[in-house]
């Protein structure tokens, strides 16, 4: 038996698409083919594709009169099916060593390098409106991150041994949870439903993956990459259909152990209730992880430089349509920076083109459903309608083909505004401008508007800013950047998760939440035991 440490990775290179790129012209062929016809999706339980005949449809969120596949609906059956299947498939997959089951994840990453990127990225950009760079940095590049990570981390885990000493062996076995995960992904990253689904697989779990019914297209094709890379029948089970049942349905079952989860706050409040309404019919206390909401800030001092803030303004917000949970929402701009900010802000986003995917000039493309397009349109609304706002930027909707909004900036003069401080989760933009003396009294503000813990930037040149600011701050988010967007966490670099209503703050992209997919027993044993009850103190 060999004792194998996976090396430290590094993180996969960026790919440009630049004009005339050989990355360009693959991921342009595959748009159009996948643009041609339609996929049906089963659910998968145990390595068997089901086919429920109760089924729905996955459109583009830019075109949405464009059906891109259907699917089959779980339903109780078909969940009860799967627990069924976790569990006898665990009885194997537990027992294999960790290192064969990293084989496998980077298998994964391997295949997402060089056979599928181009799939995985067309299916990210069609299904979920993400233009060419922000599925690369997702389906492709962040997916591969986390799966070469993850095996690095899981053999320092293991590794991690107590201490021994003379007469006495002490060992440590990191033992996966008894039962099985239910993984319960979102639309707005392929990376995420792939790792909220391999962290606990890595280390001897099966799972229920529950995925976004918005992000199906490409989760399936996910999903199948898993099964080319020889990740054994039953360790994971893809279950589309509705969240209620499916979720109501995994956690009445004694054997649900953890759940994975990504979303919303009141989904993951719901989960957690359920949980512990059930709570005395589980064989062990589960594990909950979730990252949920967040009203993630920009926060400038006096001293900051107005183009950079501009800058990360506009990336940090509207990138991906401000669908990123660490995208900024809400800014506090000192008085003296706010004319030139708001200049540079203006002329930027009036440069802006948004429009199709499948264009590649269009930096900005639509929201996701029309659900999403008609609540962030509500608040833009009440913004075009109350005296204490103005709409400086952009303000306009429009879902007749696609669900698109433009990029919107709202100035605002109350900070308490409903804007400044409820989660949209779409390109809108809260700017407060406070004057520009009242540094200290704006960071106790920004700490007490929110309840939410996730992203912040601080944008300052002077260093005593930005170290008051980290101080005053402590808890109002996870992942904090100095003179830099709150968007764009890489895995090994930054390790992602808020606390307060963000989440658990397990920190996906760490050793940290791997940690969590185990339940340890430690092993003593005595080399030669004693033969005689009595102390010395006795005689």
């Amino acid at each position: 038996m060999t004792i194998y440490h996976f090396p430290c990775p590094a993180n996969e290179p960026v790919k440009s698409y630049a004009p005339g790129s050989p990355e360009r012209k693959e991921l342009q062929d595959e748009l159009t083919r996948l643009s041609s016809g339609t996929v049906e999706i089963p659910v998968i339980i145990g390595g068997r594709e089901v086919y429920t005949g109760d089924t729905g449809t996955v459109v583009m969120p830019h075109d949405h009169r464009q059906v891109l596949a259907t699917y089959h609906k779980a339903g109780v059956k078909e969940v009860e099916a799967a627990v069924a299947a976790a569990v006898q498939a665990q009885k194997e997959w537990e027992r294999f060593p960790w290192e064969e089951r990293a084989a496998i994840l980077l298998r994964i990453a391997e295949l997402a390098v060089k056979k599928y990127r181009a799939l995985l990225n067309a299916a990210t950009m069609l299904g979920q409106s993400k233009n060419a760079f922000q599925a690369e940095i997702d389906s492709a590049c962040e997916n591969i991150d986390f799966l070469r990570f993850n095996a690095h981390y899981a053999g320092r885990i293991y590794s991690d041994q107590p201490h021994s000493e003379a007469g006495v062996i002490n060992r440590m076995e990191y033992r996966p949870l008894e039962g099985f995960v239910l993984a319960v992904t979102p639309f707005n990253f392929t990376a995420i439903a792939s790792n909220l689904n391999l962290s606990p697989v890595l280390m001897g779990n099966t799972t229920l993956w529950k995925p976004a019914t918005t992000a199906l297209f490409s989760n399936y094709f996910l999903m199948k990459v898993f099964q080319e890379a020889g990740l054994p029948a039953g360790v994971v089970n893809f279950l589309p259909g509705a969240g209620r049942i499916i979720g109501n349905a995994a956690l009445a079952s004694p054997h649900f152990a953890g759940l994975h989860f990504t979303g919303s706050t009141a989904t993951f409040d719901q989960l957690w209730q359920t949980a512990a309404n059930n709570l005395s019919g589980y064989r062990s206390y589960p594990r909950l992880v979730g990252e949920t909401g967040g009203k993630d800030f920009v926060i400038a001092h006096p001293s900051a430089k107005a183009q950079e803030l501009a800058v990360a303004l506009v990336r940090g917000s509207f990138e991906y349509q401000g669908q990123k949970c660490s995208a900024s929402s809400r800014a506090y701009i000192p008085s003296n920076l706010w004319p030139e900010v708001k200049q540079q802000l203006c002329d930027m986003l009036a440069t802006i083109k948004t429009g199709d995917v499948r264009d590649f000039s269009n930096y900005h493309n639509a929201v996701i459903d029309e659900t999403s397009f008609d609540t962030i349109m509500s608040y833009i609304d009440r913004a075009r309608n109350a005296p204490e706002a103005t709409i400086i930027a952009g303000g306009k909707g429009d879902k007749s083909q696609g669900y698109f909004i433009q990029p919107t900036v709202i100035e605002v003069s109350d900070p308490h505004f409903v804007t400044m401080e409820e989660e949209i989760f779409g390109p809108a933009l809260s700017v407060y401008v406070y004057p520009e003396n009242k540094w200290t009294e704006t960071l106790q503000l920004l700490d007490e508007t929110s309840p939410y813990g996730l992203t912040g930037a601080v944008f300052a040149q002077d260093r005593h800013a930005l170290v008051d600011a980290a101080q005053r701050l402590r808890y109002a988010a996870g992942n904090i950047y100095f003179n830099d967007k709150s968007t764009g966490a890489v895995v090994g670099q930054q390790p992602f998760g808020g606390a307060r209503r963000s989440g658990t703050n397990d920190k996906a992209g760490s050793y940290l939440n791997l940690l969590r997919w185990t339940s340890p027993r430690t092993i003593k044993e005595c080399l030669v035991p004693p033969i005689d009850y009595r102390y010395p103190f006795l005689n």
